[in-house]
């Protein structure tokens, strides 16, 4: 069932286990947690509806327009279709698209946030401006019903989802199932241009989401070649504020600041959700980021674990204090998990989960440069003006409300 609530009408359409696990959007905080035994993950099979999926991606003619006229309109009549739109960076894409005056209309979950803690109340209040659709991504059939209720044409599809977790099933489910439906979805409804929201760390796939975000993303730039009429943007932002706000209550009440190694492995170019939204909204009508990969991060120079932590210590006024956590001890840990799934099967994520923390511990957010094989902070391209020490200090006065990095944090 699907519940569709538009600026005119409503209308009604028909884990106990021990395990390490991490975030897989929070590139520096370890999580500890536990996942409940589910089945074990098998491959993709290739059904009948699968064949149906595949088919519906070739070029659909134009419900109304030609392809890509749409950049000549006025934002008022431009209509952008926004799936994840509850999620952390999605909440302020419509904000900012709604800003612009663009006419929009967000795919919600029924119960949202952390642990389903958003009711459909808190969502319409969210994303005030918008034309909420509530339905499931994640199943065409539905997605495409409610939808079809509304009766809209769109131009542009911007997806903002991702994985809630990293796991391997979700991953799948998520970053590569459900934002293929919203592309099918929105190409029948005639959208000419997709906006998606990604991750610099596909660059150097080692992990399960990262695999599933860039087959979605070769399919995506293939369908383009294929259709003239066709286009995208690929977003790949460095870290993400909340993701490196974790320890900031913790320093403040006077615990040290827990870094790997020497605080040096790897470093990033963080970015506010205000500014990343903005950016991806100019990827609506700038035509000169059609059809390109965007890497994108915060202003000013990369800054490792170490530089971050001294930051934070300097708005408390404190002398700073670290506590060194050796990156042997994630390999062992995973070595462990690695070895107990093919006992357990149901710890396949617990085992996947191990592997993310390893790798935001050692790999820098940074654009990878494909001449040296290294990663560059002077390649990596900045935008906005919101800094980490800004968003340091109002956590300091504020607290981590809105930025709360959910079930999945321990430090």
């Amino acid at each position: 069932m699907s519940l569709c609530y538009t600026s005119n009408f409503i209308s009604l359409n028909h884990q106990k286990s021990l395990s390490l696990t991490f975030s897989s959007d929070s590139p520096r905080f370890i999580n500890l947690f536990s996942v409940k035994h589910r089945k074990p993950h098998h491959p993709i099979k290739f059904t009948t509806e699968r064949f149906k999926l595949v088919a519906s991606l070739t070029p659909a003619p134009p419900i109304e327009t030609a392809p890509s006229s749409y950049r000549s309109k006025s934002p008022k009549d431009v209509n952008v279709l926004v799936v994840g739109s509850t999620g952390y960076i999605g909440k302020y894409v419509v904000r900012e698209l709604v800003k612009r005056g663009f006419n929009v209309t967000a795919i919600a979950r029924e119960r949202s946030g952390i642990k389903g803690s958003v009711d459909k109340d808190q969502t319409l209040n969210q994303l005030r401006g918008a034309n909420v659709c509530f339905s499931d991504v994640a199943n065409l059939d539905a997605l495409e019903g409610s939808l079809n209720s509304l009766g809209n044409s769109f131009d542009v599809v911007v997806s903002c989802l991702a994985s809630r977790n990293g796991g391997v099933k979700d991953s799948w489910k998520i970053d590569y199932e459900a934002t293929r439906n919203s592309l099918v979805a929105g190409r029948k409804r005639g959208a000419s241009h997709f906006v998606l929201l990604s991750a610099i760390c596909v660059q150097k796939p080692l992990l399960e989401f990262q695999r599933a975000k860039l087959k979605f993303e070769d399919e995506l730039m293939k369908l383009a070649e294929e259709d003239g009429g066709f286009s995208y943007s690929i977003v790949r932002p460095t870290a993400f504020f909340k993701s490196l706000g974790g320890q900031v209550e913790l320093v403040k009440d006077g615990k040290p600041y827990v870094m790997f190694g020497d605080g040096k492995l790897c470093a990033c170019k963080p970015i506010s959700e205000s500014d990343l939204a903005s950016f991806i909204v100019d990827c609506v009508l700038s035509e000169d980021k059609i059809n390109k990969v965007l890497p994108i991060g915060g202003p000013g120079k990369a800054l490792t674990p170490l530089e971050q932590g001294e930051i934070l210590f300097r708005l408390l006024g404190k002398e700073p204090k670290f506590l060194k956590v050796p990156i042997g001890i994630m390999d062992f840990a995973i070595g462990v998990l690695d070895f107990l799934v093919k006992v357990f099967p149901s710890l396949e994520d617990a085992a996947e989960f191990g592997k993310i923390g390893r790798y935001y511990a050692a790999e820098s957010m940074l654009l990878l440069d494909p001449e040296t094989g290294e990663y560059s902070a002077e390649k990596t391209p900045s935008y906005g003006n919101d800094t980490l020490e800004e968003f340091f200090a109002t956590v300091l006065r504020e607290g981590m409300a809105g930025q709360e990095l959910g079930e999945q944090t321990i430090f």
